[in-house]
């Protein structure tokens, strides 16, 4: 987990509270009134109705913003606006609409509940109350809340920093020439896109030609960065050389391989010997595997550096509409587009499964968990599926 760093408020959405938040204030500080309307006794409404209303002379007016307002005289009715105080003596407040005002006397037509339309003192925080704890991350209504507490600043969880570097000599910009069998560096951008996603910063070092100097030249740009992510040269082809640069670069490989697919040629290990050097993972040069890889072991890491305290896409079950087939051995990954059908989650596959097929991951919504050691999901077999896509879980209905 990365240290804390102090950001101004409008800075802070969507990052990971770094530290508890204790309310220094009562909130509302005082009871006050919800609606525009008049405070009352409600025992002084007693028997309103719209037919026969009951008339109260209208004392004085609170505006929003007054404080000390003087006490309310039995019998009698104070103008009222929406977050003024309530006056001693009034215990509930007649809406605007429920009432017709005559000069200085206020016809009441219905007869209040004892506390209606009254926000009470610290009825949404007390003084000293715990507010936030320490590993959430900051939406909208956080944000809000802080504000209300006076926190212009807060310490939140630096957000990593991420160099990316793609590799190969067949690579080009998005505005290169492709002639020749040449092919653009998409890694770069979906890994980019990727990571800002979840708030980490992208560093581009630009492609690495097939060679161990230029490799080892970029590599070194990124050693000031939290996270190091290539995708391309981690293989055992003639020209895979990521991981003798890295070696040379102090960096202490932990695994080289998983046994998924899409995503074998995947490695991970750390520069240096003071748990201080960045992170290195080494993704495969496939796009399908890149983004894959990324999913299951970049990215709940980034999220773990941010102090994020869930690091994993929601998941959902989902029943087959086809039956899946594959070799013993490894997990497999498998990209679906869901559905809901008679009130279950279905899942049919994207099409093509090939590590190449970017397509496959536009059309996902989700990716089905297919077990290494399983050869065969029938059809309405149900399975596991973490959901890429948060438009599924949105609705086109306010289901009200």
């Amino acid at each position: 987990m990365l240290g804390a760093e102090t950001v101004a408020l409008p800075e802070a959405f969507g990052r990971v509270l770094a530290e508890p938040v204790d309310s220094d204030r009562t909130l509302p500080p005082a009871d006050n009134s919800a609606m525009d309307g008049f405070a009352v006794r409600a025992a002084d409404c007693a028997g309103a109705s719209p037919e026969r209303p009951v008339w109260l002379p209208v004392a004085f007016e609170v505006p929003a913003g007054a404080s000390d307002p003087p006490p309310l005289a039995p019998g009698a009715a104070a103008r009222i606006l929406t977050g003024a105080p309530l006056p001693p003596g009034a215990d509930s407040v007649v809406r605007q609409e429920d009432t017709e005002r005559s000069g200085e006397r206020v016809a009441i037509r219905v007869v209040p509940d004892l506390g209606e339309h009254v926000r009470r003192a610290g009825e949404d925080v007390a003084r000293g109350e715990r507010v936030l704890e320490a590993g959430v991350r900051l939406g909208a209504a956080r944000i809000g809340m802080l504000a209300s507490l006076g926190r212009m600043a807060v310490a939140v969880h630096q957000a990593p920093r991420v160099a990316i570097l793609s590799g190969g000599d067949e690579l080009v910009e998005p505005d290169g020439d492709v002639s020749g069998g040449r092919i653009v560096s998409s890694n770069s951008w979906s890994i980019a896109a990727q990571c800002r996603e979840l708030g980490a910063h992208p560093i581009y070092l630009g492609i690495a030609r097939d060679t161990p100097a230029d490799i080892e030249r970029r590599l070194r740009a990124g050693l000031a960065a939290d996270v190091i992510v290539s995708s391309a040269g981690v293989s055992v082809g003639d020209r895979d050389y990521v991981r003798d640069v890295l070696e040379k670069l102090g960096c202490r490989l932990s695994f080289w391989g998983v046994r998924m697919k899409p995503g074998y040629p995947l490695a991970f290990g750390r520069i240096g010997d003071d748990a201080r050097g960045p992170l290195v993972f080494g993704l495969p040069g496939n796009p399908v595997s890149a983004m894959m890889t990324f999913e299951q072991f970049v990215r709940p890491a980034l999220l773990r550096m941010a102090g994020a305290r869930c690091l994993h896409r929601p998941q959902v079950r989902a029943k087959l509409a086809e039956t899946l087939h594959k070799k013993p051995g490894r997990m497999h990954f498998v990209r679906v587009v869901l559905s809901r059908e008679e009130g279950a989650i279905v899942a049919r596959s994207t099409g093509n499964q090939s590590s190449g097929v970017l397509q496959s991951m536009i059309r996902a919504h989700g990716i089905l968990l297919f077990d290494a050691d399983a050869s065969e999901l029938p059809t309405g077999a149900e399975a596991t599926v973490q959901v890429l896509d948060p438009e599924f879980l949105a609705s086109d209905a306010a289901g009200f």
